[in-house]
């Protein structure tokens, strides 16, 4: 893939400063930029030369009564669908993963390319912190933690890889919400069990009883995590402090096995651990496309591209779908999909000579408007393409932020796939939870394994 040639002069300085491994923070002046050619987050406002990328006019509006499984765009129609015959036309403005998936699988699989909406929007809140972070916000510890941070983004300018891919790490999700979703590992023949869990997130600064520095420092995130279903899992727990800095404090975690009834410390649940539910399919680093430290890879800011990622994936929510009839072999109903073109960051990571993970390199599409993860192309220890994760999001108005509404995990060696879907749980999502930091002890993950 080209690199875009219409690049607006503040990406320019930006990808300047990159190939100069000048790796200065952002001044005041430079700051000024954002809310004005830039948004608070950092994505270009204009829209592209094209005109296939709309200006950004502020994004989907909050809206606490809307009910988010409604397709507001039910009515357009896929401007053209790519397929395997087709698809060397459009690769500039695919990762190598999609194009391997749609030759992989040529007779099913394809790509509906729908009109580009620019959705994504925060509170404002959370856009003015991203501002001030810009100017105040380092990087530590060769990079593995932030200093003078305050969640949000902390650079919406950035200037190397790193900086990117912690902007996905801390983007807003919300501050304090309960999902409920269902790991679905399916084989070759199509066949699957699924895996029912209940979740809760909480940013610190969400806690009902009060942001406390002391008994929050360095966390990032509180979360919990409950299997329901299958029988044989049903009732194991965990429990997570994510901290900042994971060198200077390690991500905290903890089980509950019901068979035992015994919490126990879980220094595993971190790096290329196989994620609980996933049939391998997903390692603990890949849960939200990545999650943890960076610490075992070196980061490469490769630059802006154009990309069709997956995009406003209302379909893939709707309630009234059950498993069995997205679930197809290979991959899930293309046809639920949607797909639009938009701007996206494309960083390497590139394993550490002394370091370990079961994937070499991994290639991360990042759109600019929401700093999610959209496309992971993921390598082995040869370096061939082993493996290609999407998220389909969509922004939430009652949340007033951008999440997912399922992910997808292909293996194209196995030629298996894990999707992650919510639609036949009650309440998949829900925004603006009461949570305490007692909500996330210890007391409470043995409380919650005695129910």
């Amino acid at each position: 893939m080209k690199l875009i040639k219409n690049i607006s002069m503040p990406l320019l300085f930006i990808l300047a400063m990159v190939n100069n491994h000048v790796n200065a923070k952002v001044t005041p002046e430079e700051a000024e930029k954002l809310g004005e050619a830039l948004t608070f987050v950092g994505a270009e406002k204009a829209g592209n030369q094209a005109g296939t990328i709309p200006i950004y006019a502020g994004g989907l509006a909050a809206d606490s009564n809307v009910d988010y499984t409604v397709n507001i765009y039910a009515d357009e129609n896929p401007l053209f669908t790519i397929t395997a015959e087709n698809v060397d036309k459009y690769k500039n403005n695919l990762s190598p993963g999609q194009v391997s998936l749609l030759k992989q699988y040529p007779d099913t699989y394809f790509i509906p390319v729908y009109k580009t909406h620019r959705t994504a929007s925060q509170p404002q809140h959370v856009l003015d912190k991203a501002k001030v972070n810009a100017v105040s916000t380092v990087l530590l510890d060769g990079g593995n933690g932030l200093g003078n941070f305050d969640e949000s983004i902390p650079f919406a300018m950035p200037k190397n890889g790193l900086e990117v891919i912690w902007n996905h790490i801390t983007r807003f999700r919300g501050g304090n919400v309960a999902r409920n979703f269902t790991m679905i590992p399916v084989q070759r023949n199509g066949s699957f069990t699924p895996v029912k869990k209940a979740t809760k997130f909480s940013s610190p600064q969400y806690i009902s009883d009060g942001y406390d520095e002391h008994k929050d420092d360095n966390i990032l995130f509180y979360y919990t995590a409950k299997i329901i279903s299958p029988a044989r899992l049903s009732g194991s727990l965990l429990l997570i402090h994510e901290t900042i800095d994971q060198i200077k404090t390690p991500r905290k975690a903890w089980t509950y096995n019901p068979g035992q009834r015994r919490i126990r410390r879980a220094p595993n649940v971190a790096y290329d651990a196989p994620n609980n539910g996933s049939d391998g399919l997903r390692t603990t680093d890949q849960v939200d496309m990545f999650a943890g430290s960076p610490g075992r890879y070196n980061w490469k800011l490769v630059g802006k591209k154009e990309l069709y990622i997956p995009y406003n994936s209302y379909d893939l929510a709707n309630p009234e779908l059950k498993y069995d009839d997205m679930i197809q072999v290979n991959h899930v109903d293309q046809n639920l999909t949607r797909y639009e073109l938009h701007r996206v960051w494309q960083v390497e990571a590139i394993i550490k000579d002394n370091t370990r993970n079961i994937y070499s390199k991994r290639v991360f599409y990042i759109d600019e408007d929401s700093w999610q993860i959209s496309i992971a192309d993921l390598y082995d220890d040869k370096n061939l393409l082993w493996r290609v994760s999407e998220a389909h999001q969509l922004q939430y108005a009652v949340g007033n932020t951008n999440f997912v509404s399922a992910e997808i995990y292909h293996d194209l060696v196995a030629e298996r796939y894990l999707a992650i879907l919510s639609n036949e749980m009650k309440d998949p999502i829900v925004f603006n939870q009461q949570s305490t930091r007692k909500n996330f002890s210890l007391s409470a993950l043995r409380r919650s394994g005695k129910r």
